[in-house]
């Protein structure tokens, strides 16, 4: 077990002068659900007819998504103060049996403007399963989000980055995209706040999608660890977007990479 969470690291080095300059964050407020909700599946649309999958957004602006994991779980209501207080939408991937023991912070995360993706029923592993329960996880967790509220999503990401041709083959008869990263900060291995911290700002770069769970185990460190990525990001000149919101303003190449490392 690790110990108690260490302060932010120093940055091992200074960023260009014309990134000292912050953007201000959007104004943090509701917004429609359901307008939400279908600009995000445009946004997905128009990138499928590019390619089936994305790890990094377009480098056009100083934009990076923060995507987060498995949840709902016992720290997302913490997790969503936090982001409420530093005017940020984040993306949510939902574990279907999740939001079954979780449906009030599941829907607050709606109403907060959040964007929300599928991240199947039971967190399985899709490449071991054959196509017809592949889809099967998929529309489960489907069925159970649109029970709370959520109207569609066209965002799907694979447990443990693992995927193959029928997974492809499901996403692409339901209209889905699946969202991978760019930068992993592999804190479900609890490394400490400090170490979450330097993992993502080391990767953070114009159109990087950044994976952090909320739920599926201790997020403690993750809690800690999310105020101080926001700042620093922002003091480099960055505006944290939904993923939906990084394709539309910065569209994707066609070339996209599969991590190299898999997250839960």
């Amino acid at each position: 077990m690790a110990g108690p969470a260490p302060g932010p690291p120093v940055p091992s080095s200074a960023p260009p002068r014309a990134a000292l300059t912050a953007l201000p964050p959007k104004r943090f407020a509701p917004r429609s659900t359901h307008s939400l909700h279908r600009r995000e599946n445009l946004a997905a649309r128009r990138v499928i007819d590019r390619t089936p999958f994305v790890s990094l957004g377009g480098s056009r602006k100083r934009e990076i998504a923060l995507t987060f994991d498995d949840g709902p779980g016992p720290e997302t209501a913490r997790l969503l103060e936090h982001l409420r207080h530093l005017h940020v939408r984040a993306t949510f991937f939902w574990v279907g049996r999740s939001v079954r023991e979780f449906p009030e912070v599941a829907r607050e995360e709606l109403r907060e403007g959040h964007a929300v993706g599928n991240h199947t029923e039971r967190h399985s592993v899709m490449a071991a399963l054959p196509e017809d329960l592949q889809r099967a996880e998929i529309e489960t967790e489907a069925t159970r989000a649109q029970s709370i509220g959520l109207a569609a999503s066209g965002l799907f990401r694979p447990p443990y980055g693992s995927f193959n041709r029928a997974t492809l083959k499901v996403l692409a008869s339901l209209r889905m995209l699946m969202v991978l990263w760019s930068v992993d900060a592999q804190d479900y291995r609890l490394p400490g706040a400090s170490v979450i911290i330097k993992r993502v700002l080391d990767g953070a770069r114009p159109g990087a999608i950044v994976l952090l769970h909320d739920g599926g185990g201790n997020r403690s460190q993750t809690l800690a660890a999310v105020p101080l990525i926001v700042r620093e990001l922002r003091r480099r000149g960055f505006r944290l977007v939904t993923v939906p919101e990084l394709l539309l303003d910065n569209r994707p190449s066609s070339h996209q990479a599969v991590p190299l490392n898999v997250g839960g």
